[in-house]
């Protein structure tokens, strides 16, 4: 009983420690709204059209920016369906096997009507330990969370959350909106600033809480700046930070451009088909986390090279489509500029083997 007692006391201590981040945000926060609204706003401002149209364009902001906050911290990250878990028997069977290639195989039999595509750099079939569980694409195991964790990108500690599929708009959202905030504070406060080296303000307490908050809006703007332009690459380009540390496998070999469908479609995948959804922290993403529509660059060396009746002139990406059919909204991502033809019959389907049909995409030439 002492070692669990133990184990629950250093967990809730690390759940305590795991806040002090937000915590500090949220008291930065706060001090910029007692300094801007009190101290610059109605202290130091005598134009009253000025103060309006100040406190109204902050409050609009500064809602926005503490809505996408709170929806990054607060929402739960997804986890994997349990079609992805395995069952008792599975275990059993699975503990009982030699480790090496008699535990992949039986792992290569569990994926077989499951929509993974993705595997280790060595090729096999990626499978959690911890959460006994084959996992999605993009799917990665959080040490922090100590979960798997669908699409995740990374653990934020200025959040206290994993920020994956469930929540990675919304944090696109909370970036955008704290460097807005930032940005809007600082180039409102500079003429006040700039008269503060001046002496042009009067020598009280608001002089010194908008010099530091001039100071703190500046070099907060910058690291935003910097952090939200990546992170708008990485929607660009369809990869999470994991990914673009470390590029997917695929059966063919890694593929750092194996998830990538193109601007549109990759930024509709995380933010959406409707854009009266697009600015606000509300889920709009495409799909269910657990399956991604690829663009494979490189043919599978597994599916047939060439699929019959297509014209080899044209450029063609394969993919290999679960048992499952994808959810609509995934289907979306694959449907508007791409033309997809079912290349194979029934008949050249059994011929050949294979249970799913082969989609082809046809550019032109």
């Amino acid at each position: 009983m002492a070692p669990s007692g133990s184990r629950s006391v250093k967990r809730g201590c690390q759940r305590v420690l795991y806040w002090i981040p937000v915590v500090f945000i949220v008291l930065i926060v706060a001090w910029s709204y007692y300094a801007y609204v009190l101290q610059l706003c109605i202290e130091s401002i005598d134009d009253i059209g000025e103060k309006i149209i100040y406190l109204l364009a902050y409050h609009v902001t500064f809602i926005m920016f503490v809505w996408a906050y709170w929806q990054t911290i607060f929402t739960r990250p997804m986890n994997p369906l349990k079609e992805f878990h395995l069952s008792y028997s599975d275990k059993e069977l699975l503990e009982r096997a030699d480790r090496g290639e008699s535990q992949q195989e039986i792992l290569r039999r569990l994926a077989k009507d499951l929509p993974i595509y993705t595997r280790t750099n060595s090729g096999a079939i990626r499978f959690c330990d911890r959460c006994q569980l084959l996992k999605p694409d993009r799917c990665h195991h959080c040490s922090v969370c100590d979960k798997c964790i669908l699409k995740m990108d990374h653990h934020c500690p200025w959040v206290n959350n994993c920020v994956g599929f469930s929540n990675y708009k919304y944090f696109m959202l909370f970036l955008a909106y704290s460097l807005l905030y930032c940005l809007f504070i600082t180039a409102t406060e500079l003429q006040y600033f700039i008269r503060f080296w001046t002496n042009g303000l009067p020598d009280t307490q608001a002089k010194f809480h908008i010099m530091f908050l001039f100071f703190a809006s500046s070099m907060f703007s910058v690291s935003l700046a910097s952090l939200f332009a990546y992170h708008c690459w990485l929607v660009c380009k369809n990869r999470s930070t994991l990914e673009a540390v470390r590029a997917p496998a695929f059966r063919h070999g890694t593929d750092k451009n194996g998830f990538g469908l193109g601007f549109s479609k990759n930024f509709r995948q995380v933010f959406g088909d409707e854009r009266r959804y697009w600015l606000l922290p509300v889920f709009s993403s495409l799909g269910d986390g657990c399956s991604f529509p690829t663009c494979l660059v490189n043919q599978d060396p597994e599916q047939p090279s060439s699929p019959k009746g297509h014209n080899a002139n044209k450029s063609a990406t394969e993919i290999q489509f679960p048992a499952k059919p994808m959810r609509e909204s995934q289907s979306r991502l694959l449907t508007s500029t791409p033309s997809w033809i079912e290349s194979d019959s029934a008949e050249d389907r059994e011929r050949n083997g294979t249970s799913n049909p082969i989609m082809i995409i046809e550019h032109e030439a």
